[in-house]
Order: structure tokens, then sequence, then C-alpha cells
């Protein structure tokens, strides 16, 4: 018998963004090129993006979703491991916890800064056997999936009865002015500061196509219904401000 993620349609979480690449075939190659290249500059990234807030916020989160030390954590599109430092920092032992991510760039740098376990596989096809994990959690990739059905089917066959997933994401602000404001930050702004602070042009085309992904990204309900829909439970949707949601559902 086939599995409900090879049996359903697929989800993406976004229309092809052919500004970037020309057919939608292309996309992992095309994401994984931009990640590989920036993967040394993510970190400065991500704390400009944030404010300096972004450590600070992911511990509140983890928290407020539940792990606690003892817990065997998979970190999906664990990147340069900023969400694994997270959960180190609350008391989840390195190894207790798994690091994926598709970027060989990414995992590279990740290796830099904590020793944990690394994979590299996608978050639709985790190579892992059923109830390996307590708390399966991922960190402001959901845009870069191809299905979030499958995904999401992925996280409940590895967790364990009573296991919960977590993602936290970016959504595009509800007013006007706060989508305009966002998308001068990130599509100028925060490009130009990359250019003057780095040198890498890829950097600029990451943070161009970052947003490009969150304005054309499904709103947060359809998130909430593939969740719910591949068979978690109690499936919660959390905002923090008007851009910042995460998601919490229990297998």
């Amino acid at each position: 018998m086939k599995s409900p993620a090879a049996t359903a349609p697929v989800l993406a979480p976004h229309a092809p963004l052919t500004d970037f690449y020309e057919q939608p075939g292309d996309r992992a190659a095309y994401v994984n090129r931009l990640f590989d290249n920036s993967a040394q500059y993510y970190d400065w990234i991500s704390a400009v993006l944030s404010f300096g807030m972004d450590k600070f916020y992911r511990r509140m989160t983890l928290r407020k979703a539940g792990l606690e030390p003892g817990m065997r954590l998979l970190d999906v599109a664990t990147g340069t491991g900023l969400v694994a430092q997270a959960a180190l920092k609350i008391g989840i032992r390195a190894e207790d916890l798994i690091g994926l991510d598709p970027s060989r760039g990414m995992l590279q740098q990740n290796q830099r800064a904590q020793s944990i376990p690394l994979v590299q596989s996608r978050g639709e096809r985790l190579p892992f056997a059923e109830r390996t994990f307590d708390f399966v959690v991922m960190g402001y990739a959901l845009r870069h999936v191809e299905s979030l059905f499958e995904l999401f089917t992925e996280f409940r066959r590895v967790l364990r009865p009573g296991g919960k997933a977590l993602i936290l994401e970016i959504s595009r602000p509800d007013s006007k002015i706060g989508f305009a404001l966002l998308r001068s930050y990130m599509q100028k702004f925060v490009p130009w500061l990359a250019r003057c602070h780095t040198k890498n042009p890829d950097l600029g085309t990451l943070m161009k196509y970052y947003w490009a992904t969150i304005a054309e990204c499904v709103p947060p309900q359809t998130i909430v219904d593939a969740l719910k829909a591949a068979g978690l439970r109690e499936v919660q949707r959390m905002t923090c401000g008007p851009i910042l949601n995460d998601y919490v559902g229990r297998n």
C-alpha cells in the first residue's frame, strides 16, 4: 500500500519563481547553490534580519513548544546550526540531536560551530526509521521545500507517539504598509548592506529570493490545514508581531 505522501498531490509552498530559475525542476539546484555560496555569511544575515534577536527567539520558541533535555531531536534544514545551537543551550545533548540539510556548504559551516551528527538530505525524504524522534523542528525553511504535505507526513512518520513538530516561519504582513516596508528592507536595504559587508553577490540574490518566497507563500491557514491533513493533532499557530509564525503539532 502506498503512503499518503506518495498518493497525495504536491502541495508546494509557492508557485515557481521563474524570475530566478526557468523551470520548476531547476528550483532545488538553484536554492542549494545560493545557500552553498552564502553559507559563511548566513549567521550574520540572520542577525541583521532579526535586529540581533534571532538567537533569543529560537530558544524561547523551542522552550514554549515543549522541548526539554532528554528528548531526541531532529533539526530539519539545520543550515549553519542556529536552531541546533538554541537546542544545545536548552540542554539537549549533542548525541541526542541530528541536523539535516540538502546544502553541503551549510553543513560544512554547521560543522565548524558545533559537534553534532549531520546528514545531507531533504525533509521530504527523511532517512530515518519510524518513531525515532521526540521532537522535529524546521527553522525558516518551509518555503524552500517541494511539498508541504510530504514534508509533514515525514515529520509524523519519524516522530514517536506524542512527539511534537515545530515549524518556525515568516509570513507576509497583512497590511499594505507593512508589506511595502518589509519588501523594501529585504529587497533593497539588506542586499545593499550585504554587498558592502561581504562583497558576495550571491548573498544579495539570496535575500531577494528569500523575499520572493515570503511574498508568494501560501497563507498560514494552508500550512495549518496541511499539518492536520498529514495526521498531526493539536495543531496550533502562534504569532509574534506581524510576520513571525510558529506552527506546532503533536503525533
